[in-house]
């Protein structure tokens, strides 16, 4: 195209609306132009995407248009339209009402003299100011192709500074697994941000993190999804042969066998180290162009960190799954010695998390309740086995020495650092209190008995009644509702009996659950 001037007459009108282009506004009350204007950029393409185009004629126009269309990448916008500061009014618009700094707003005006430059530059955000009579095509085409250009390097900083945003709040709590799945998912917007690709990213992994509920980790291909962006997302704890094409498949399984980095064409796989593990692999989409150099050596950091990050995780999940295994296989211990079978410590802390939910508890608090729920009774260590198992009721002395379990329980948790044990050792001591004060071993009353001890009492009776004991036979659903309900505001917190009644349908689904080994 020559260099003369676009504004000298009308060419016929050109559209362009591919798929995934830029989005180009012009905001102008005169429809030459609008043609002028595409018919000049009918050509232009700018990282593989051409121009799609939106008209406005008036500033009300444009406001409404770039309500519809925030992430328009440049307005090309008339100054003099209804008003002789409308354009002006709808860069006001865009900035302070809408908060939109993304969009180049850039001002063409045909009478330069009404709205001087200098001052339209000082007082409002632009950022470019062109006279229609000096806009040729190829000035045009510069202002364009540089704005664009600025358009997206803010794109990119705002898409590094939501990834690093969600590092920085991740690793807070970096060692949960919700966190630690923000905390990969801020990374690879990070690193999809930096390599200038799209938002197709993609993390798989053979670990049990990742979601292989199978527990066969000895083949390292079969791998799940364990963190995705773009057409990846919400597919965490899939199988990749459910979620990438067989092309895909197969890079994945050249990068596996290479335990290196595979790039094809638009594309890349990169395999991330392990000492523990099989490893995991990063897909990532969309790459711009041919990687440099650096772009590939902070792949190959990534790759080869992102793992050791993963594996701490992974980890710190053993250790804790570990601790509560021992605190619940130490509590059927126990309830083994004392002659009851089976899951009793196990529904006692899932009725008590039900429980918890319902009555408000965090939901770290209620997890604590259930993690620690077991250890209710185990001051029953100290008990003789002639009491603790004597199938007649208890008489005198015998029942005295049977109610210090509550506190030699107490005694045994009560110096631990841990928040788990420390919950124990509350729920040991107060889950034989009783709401009316006639409980033990301190005849506690109403909220003076800490509301784990209040939520474990009532989760244990229910238990204790509805299986068989050594002393007595299993009771009815109805026989357990009639006495719980009967002992409101006397052995029970009555907002606790009202919350019961109303889950018992939940709480009933726990003991079908996890029977005893004879029911």
């Amino acid at each position: 195209m020559s260099d003369d001037f676009l504004f000298a007459e009308e060419p016929e009108q050109v559209e362009s609306t591919n798929h995934g282009s830029w989005k180009i506004l012009i905001v102008d009350d005169e429809p030459e132009v609008h043609a002028v204007t595409k018919l000049a950029l009918s050509d232009f393409s700018f990282q593989g995407k051409n121009l799609a185009f939106f008209s406005a004629y008036s500033g009300a126009e444009a406001k409404q248009l770039i309500a519809e269309h925030p992430d328009a990448a440049i307005m090309l916008l008339d100054v003099v339209m209804e008003t002789d500061d409308a354009g002006l009014l709808v860069a006001s618009y865009i900035r302070e009402q809408l908060h939109n700094e993304h969009v180049r707003i850039i001002l063409r005006t045909g009478q330069p003299g009404q709205a001087p430059e200098r001052q339209v530059i000082i007082n409002y955000d632009i950022n470019d100011y062109k006279s229609k009579t000096e806009l040729t095509a190829q000035k045009l085409f510069t202002v364009i192709m540089s704005s664009l250009r600025s358009y997206r390097d803010i794109l990119s900083l705002e898409q590094s500074r939501l990834g690093l945003e969600k590092i920085i709040n991740a690793s807070a709590d970096l060692f949960s697994s919700h966190s630690m799945e923000q905390f990969i998912d801020g990374v690879l917007q990070q690193l999809t941000s930096i390599l200038g690709c799209d938002e197709n990213a993609l993390l798989v992994s053979s670990s049990m993190v990742a979601g292989n509920i199978s527990g066969d980790v000895s083949d390292p291909h079969k791998l799940v999804v364990f963190a995705g962006q773009g057409e990846f997302e919400r597919q965490e704890g899939k199988p990749v042969q459910e979620v990438l094409a067989p092309e895909l498949l197969d890079a994945f399984e050249t990068a596996l066998k290479s335990r290196g980095i595979v790039y094809r064409d638009n594309y890349l796989v990169a395999y991330c180290t392990s000492k523990f593990t099989h490893g995991s692999l990063l897909y990532i989409s969309g790459l711009p162009g041919a990687i440099t150099a650096n772009q590939k050596k902070l792949i190959e950091l990534f790759s080869q960190n992102v793992q050791i990050a993963y594996e701490n995780v992974q980890l710190q999940h053993e250790i804790e799954d570990t601790q509560r295994e021992i605190v619940y296989r130490l509590s059927e211990a126990v309830e083994h010695r004392s002659i009851e079978t089976g899951n009793h410590v196990k529904r006692v802390a899932f009725i008590c998390y039900e429980l918890g939910k319902a009555y408000g508890l965090p939901e770290e608090e209620a997890e604590r309740l259930m993690f620690a729920a077991p250890l209710h009774d185990v001051g029953k260590v100290g008990i003789p086995d002639g009491i603790l198992n004597k199938p007649a009721k208890l008489q005198g002395q015998e029942w005295e020495v049977m109610k210090t379990h509550a506190s030699i329980g107490y005694e045994i948790l009560k110096n631990s650092k841990r928040s788990i044990i420390q919950a124990g050792a509350v729920i040991a001591q107060d889950h034989h209190e009783k709401w009316d004060g006639s409980g033990y071993p301190a005849g506690k009353q109403g909220e003076q008995i800490h509301i784990y001890g209040r939520i474990a009492a009532l989760a244990d009776v229910y238990d204790a009644l509805r299986h068989r004991r050594c002393y007595k036979s299993a009771w009815s659903l109805e026989q357990v509702l009639a006495h719980i309900e009967a002992e409101a505001g006397k052995q029970f917190d009555p907002k606790l009996v009202e919350i019961f009644k109303s889950r018992v349908d939940k709480l009933e689904a726990i003991l079908q659950k996890y029977p005893d080994s004879e029911d």
